[in-house]
């Protein structure tokens, strides 16, 4: 059943978009720092070879390395300024909030309203520095090691400076990604960060569809694995939809109260609890966890003996977790089940939350107050989480079958990356829709006070 807001948004009309002047002037400065983002992603770091490292990246296929490259949109396969994107960040807000959950000095510090946020921010941007330069230093050296033992150079002149010069320079890069992200926040449509995210996945389409295009003409893809796709990617977009808005509505009770006019009113309101509580943090876990294997087995190149015992585990774990396998199906699902279970117990607290409707007087109808609330509302959430780790679970793991039984490497078209642009597309819309509302609101004020002058 569609909430009032919803009917309120669904009655808005487009022609009032051209009348709303601060909305276009917010989409345009969303447009145009997104351009920026694209620019930079172009642009490299000192002192790497672009030609090479292009054949470089070609024979590292299918590791960790296309996930992260599929979110920078290109910048890691080009090994650019902000070749390590904003996952930094996004590691770094997730560790930051797990520990607000675990330890009492944060989570005290989480309660303290706008000021706590504000300190968790700050450590969440000290958090990201120090990836920045720990991953920035890693690859760095990898690259250095990688190029020399596969004969192409891709450093011209590898040594420290370079490391540090690098190191600096990934730094600034996604630093600079957060700023924009912020500005696009405060000052554009949307959320910076994720609309940053779905820019990078959305500009793997031109390529997704010239080597779709390319497949067609050379006759290794036929008219019935193309429909099959389409079909496909628009069922999985439409179900998406749906799942991420639904949610299960508890009906809250508030004591009755005497209103102006002496009479007793009792107020209701809604509880709801989401289908998809995790996001899309179960997907990301699970997938960087299965594809580290093969990342190690594609960096440590000659330099590992297969012979040797570490040897043997490794090109093992490398052959029963490829993509479409059995067993990386089977630990695929089971991470993704895990996870949802997981972030879901640490940033929904049951406890918590019944201990905030006591305090406000309100109470689930038939439900005592306190304890018996808090299970009540663990019993809920535990039902609706097995929903949606069931929906991540087959909105993953289906692309990932299909992928694997007709050999396209297309990560664009993946669960993760379609969940992400699917949902930050919702969110800018639906923020979009709250503008066009408050732009109708303020015009029938001002139609209503000359009403009122004129009388």
């Amino acid at each position: 059943m569609a909430s009032r807001a919803d009917n309120i948004a669904s009655s808005l009309s487009l022609a009032n978009f051209s009348k709303a002047t601060e909305l276009k002037k917010r989409i345009w400065f969303t447009i145009g720092a997104l351009i920026v983002f694209r620019f930079l992603s172009f642009v490299p770091l000192p002192g790497v070879d672009a030609r090479i490292l292009s054949q470089l990246y070609s024979q590292t296929q299918g590791g960790i390395l296309d996930l992260f490259n599929t979110f920078s949109g290109g910048s890691l396969s080009r090994m650019s300024l902000i070749a390590l994107g904003v996952m930094p960040y996004i590691t770094a807000s997730i560790v930051v909030q797990l520990a607000a959950s675990l330890h009492p000095a944060l989570m005290a510090l989480k309660k303290e309203g706008e000021a706590g946020r504000k300190k968790l921010n700050q450590y969440t941007r000290y958090g990201t520095v120090g990836l920045c330069a720990i991953q920035g230093y890693f690859l760095a050296v990898s690259l250095e090691a990688y190029g020399a033992s596969s004969g192409l150079p891709a450093v011209v002149d590898p040594g420290v400076l370079f490391r540090v010069g690098a190191v600096i320079s990934l730094v600034g890069g996604t630093m600079f990604l957060l700023w924009l992200g912020e500005q696009i926040t405060s000052r554009g449509i949307g959320n910076g960060v994720s609309l940053i995210i779905m820019a990078g996945i959305v500009a793997q389409m031109p390529k997704f569809a010239s080597n779709l295009g390319q497949a067609y003409s050379a006759g290794d893809t036929g008219s019935f694995l193309i429909i099959g796709l389409i079909v496909l990617i628009i069922a999985m977009i439409l179900g998406i939809c749906y799942c991420e808005r639904a949610q299960r509505r508890l009906l809250i009770q508030y004591p009755k109260r005497a209103t102006q006019r002496g009479m007793m009113q009792a107020d209701r309101s809604h509880l709801p609890l989401k289908i998809n509580t995790a996001g899309v943090i179960p997907p990301i876990f699970a997938s960087s966890l299965l594809l580290l294997p093969l990342t190690i087995t594609q960096f440590a190149g000659k330099s590992l003996n297969p012979e040797s015992t570490m040897g043997k585990v490794v090109v093992s774990l490398n052959q029963y977790l490829g993509h479409g396998k059995p067993l990386y199906m089977l630990l695929y699902a089971a991470g993704i089940i895990f996870f949802s279970f997981f972030y879901t117990a640490v940033v929904f607290n049951p406890e918590e939350t019944a201990e905030n409707l006591k305090k406000n007087g309100g109470f689930i109808p038939g439900i005592r107050p306190g304890k018996n609330t808090a299970n009540y509302l663990d019993y809920v959430l535990t039902r609706v989480t097995v929903v949606g780790a069931a929906y991540l679970t087959i909105v993953c793991c289906v692309p990932e079958f299909f992928l694997a039984q007709t050999g396209l490497p297309l990560l664009f078209m993946g669960g993760t990356s379609l969940l992400i642009v699917v949902n930050v597309t919702v969110d800018t819309i639906t923020q979009i829709q709250s503008h066009l509302l408050a732009h109708q609101y303020g015009d029938l004020i001002k139609k209503a006070k000359l009403k009122g002058r004129l009388r």
